[in-house]
């Protein structure tokens, strides 16, 4: 069969600034995902969209076509609403972990379904991983049924879901295309609208440590994705978070589950919390079920019960010691003051030095690796005093991480104690 468009014409058209219409849209995503449009031909219409820009009902429907470029999770045989929350990725970004049993408490089933980190920003699977016996891997099957008996699971998307998103995905990282607004939103939101789930809350990073460093692109990003997913029949809502310093006081796979555990045990960090509570009040509400105080559920055992629930499920012991790594090293501040920043991309590239990160996908990462923030953002620190405490098993690790931490905070002598809220805005 003669193909129906020309992939040089849809290029070229995009490349002049014009508008593709939705029979070129549709044609380009079917074609890239059979092979008939070649790498090269994808590489160049990526930059085209990167230079040119989309329109909404361009992403719209460039969203539609990935999505319908495999299957859809079907969560109609539940008995329970379901939300799923997405994060754009930050540093310390553990809010999954007490987010979904924080959720399932009310009842309302979440399909947390995640990937592996890349880079500087850790993957949900890895961080489960450190938990002894803790597995990723279901079929559709034990999903569901787990999602029916316990109310909540994490694990891996199946590759059936949007195979052009991987495709392109894998493409964006190689050829300069990755922060492409139009390509971001239309990936997130192919994949989460494939996932099934009946509403949606995104937590869109921004700062140093996020893809947008910007408060007005993060806005944008936030506006774009929120108007597909409302637009494709899931009631979708954005939260915009700082991630101009690490959230929370843990960097690493095994010390940010620690941490977690401490918010679930109704402790932990303050930012932490605030993101989880803010984030599964919106789930919990725009899922129907009314107006609850989630915090409770943090005081009175039921998340750490609903936690312990979900990681057995899945093989993991929840009472297990964590592993821990071998090897510390303390860096310590050269002055006293108030920190007034701490760059949580240099802080991510650090912890990826100690081996809680990959450079490459499929490699395995170190369960115990990672950094502790003695002191963060708002708080007073003497000279000599532990600013970070680096973790490894490979102490070979240490300086090319300590040399990525110097000149990472700023710490001012005059400065006021105390850190602003996380919450940024919130986009519906």
């Amino acid at each position: 069969m003669g193909e129906r468009f020309d992939a040089v014409d849809v290029i070229r058209t995009k490349r002049d600034g014009g508008t593709l219409s939705p029979e070129q849209i549709d044609w380009v995503i079917d074609a890239y995902t059979r092979g008939t449009v070649g790498d090269e031909q994808m590489a160049a219409l990526a930059m085209a969209i990167y230079l040119q820009g989309m329109d909404t009902a361009e992403i719209r429907r460039w969203t539609r076509a990935m999505l319908h470029s495999g299957e859809r999770m079907d969560f109609s045989s539940l008995t329970k609403p379901t939300a799923d929350k997405h994060s754009t990725g930050g540093v310390g970004d553990k809010i999954t972990l007490p987010l979904v049993p924080l959720v399932a408490v009310f009842g309302v089933a979440v399909p947390q379904l995640s990937g592996r980190g890349l880079g500087h920003t850790g993957g949900t699977l890895d961080k489960l991983e450190a938990i002894p016996g803790w597995r990723a891997d279901l079929t559709n099957d034990q999903l569901l049924s787990q999602l029916e008996d316990v109310g909540a699971v994490i694990c891996a998307a199946g590759s059936g879901l949007a195979p052009a998103d991987k495709k392109l995905y894998a493409l964006r990282d190689v050829t300069g295309t990755v922060d492409a607004l139009p390509l971001i939103a239309s990936s997130i939101m192919s994949k989460k609208i494939a996932e099934g789930t009946g509403t949606l809350v995104l937590d869109v990073k921004v700062g140093s440590g996020a893809f947008m460093k910007r408060i007005p692109d993060a806005q944008k990003l936030a506006k774009t994705m929120v108007e597909i997913g409302n637009a494709a029949g899931v009631t979708t809502s954005a939260l915009i978070t700082d991630m101009s310093a690490p959230l929370g006081r843990t960097v690493g796979n095994a010390l940010e589950v620690r941490e977690a555990v401490e918010v679930l045990a109704g402790g932990g960090p303050r930012d932490v919390v605030e993101l989880t509570v803010a984030l599964a009040q919106e789930m919990v509400s725009r899922s129907g079920k009314g107006d609850v105080d989630v915090a409770v559920a943090l005081k009175d055992g039921r998340a750490m019960d609903m936690w312990k629930k979900l990681i057995r499920a899945q093989g993991g012991n929840p009472d297990a010691p964590l592993p821990v790594a071998k090897e510390k090293k303390y860096v310590r501040a050269t002055k006293s003051g108030v920190i007034t920043e701490m760059d949580a991309l240099r802080v991510g590239y650090a912890s990826w030095r100690l081996g809680a990160g990959r450079a490459r996908k499929g490699a395995p990462v170190m369960a115990t690796a990672g950094i502790e923030l003695n002191k963060t953002v708002g708080e007073a620190i003497e000279e000599g005093e532990p600013l970070f405490i680096l973790h490894t098993d490979e102490p070979e690790r240490f300086e090319r991480a300590a040399d990525m931490l110097d000149g990472s905070t700023a710490i001012d002598g005059n400065a006021a104690q105390g850190r602003t809220s996380v919450i940024i805005d919130r986009v519906s």
